[in-house]
């Protein structure tokens, strides 16, 4: 896939509408890559005029800020404002609720001034202005769908309908769990607890949530952050019901749909 970059659209003297910052995971998590892929596969399909940072793209530093190292967030920071501002970036769209809490929420404060979306409330928009066009029967038409609430992308930030608005654009059963929208169940990943271990207790708290989420019965377990992808994928895993269950994130079911 040949993804335009910041640098080869100013040499040319062009701008995008939309910056797409990719994120952590989804640069170079496996997994996560295909999410990535499926994004830029329906920006490619609807005629997003977009780019990536590329090489340019340093993490936010949202973990590390989580993780209480606030002098190496706000190096991180400084340097994302000063290459992004250097662009002149108004409007970035991010698959990820960490970079999109940060990037919205937190870096004002240093300078950073962008309108920042994430992708569920991205895809939402192109579904409503009818520029993504869905097979009238699709691979989910008729599953059962069980979506989990990302907790920097409902509680942090409300939004709970997007990606609700989005699956059901698929024409599929979705299935609530028990906790679910402002009451949901954090997978065990934020706050840079995916990259430590676990206190002890009595049950990891990604193989509660993935139990939950196997408890509805659906055939799908959809999510719109990739931290929350691997936690409920090894959590599914842990029960050996992956060959019965997938866990997707939104823009890959749409990718998959698309007519």
């Amino acid at each position: 896939m040949h993804i335009p970059t910041m640098a080869e659209m100013v040499a040319n003297g062009d701008s995008p509408e939309v910056l797409f910052w990719v994120g952590c995971a989804g640069s170079y998590d496996q997994r996560a890559q295909k999410i990535t892929k499926a994004f830029v596969t329906i920006l490619n399909k609807v005629g997003t005029k977009y780019a990536i940072l590329g090489k340019e793209e340093l993490c936010t530093g949202d973990p590390a800020r989580r993780a209480g190292n606030e002098f190496m967030f706000q190096m991180m920071a400084y340097q994302n404002i000063q290459v992004l501002n250097g662009y002149g970036i108004k409007k970035i769209v991010t698959a990820c609720p960490h970079c999109f809490n940060i990037l919205k929420n937190e870096y004002p404060e240093l300078g950073g001034n962008y309108e920042v979306i994430h992708h569920a409330t991205f895809l939402q928009q192109l579904i409503d202005e009818g520029k993504i066009i869905l097979k009238e029967e699709g691979s989910f038409t008729g599953k059962k769908i069980t979506y989990h609430d990302s907790c920097y992308l409902g509680r942090a930030n409300n939004i709970y309908e997007a990606p609700r608005k989005v699956l059901e654009a698929l024409d599929a059963e979705l299935i609530e769990m028990k906790r679910c929208g402002s009451k949901g169940l954090c997978c065990g990943a934020g706050g840079a607890q995916m990259f430590k271990e676990e206190e002890k207790g009595t049950t990891r708290i990604n193989l509660e949530r993935a139990n939950e989420a196997l408890g509805t019965g659906a055939n799908i377990i959809a999510a719109a952050c990739p931290f929350c992808n691997t936690m409920l994928t090894d959590g599914v895993k842990n029960s050996n019901k992956e060959d019965d269950v997938m866990v997707m994130d939104i823009a890959e079911l749409i990718a998959a749909s698309l007519k």
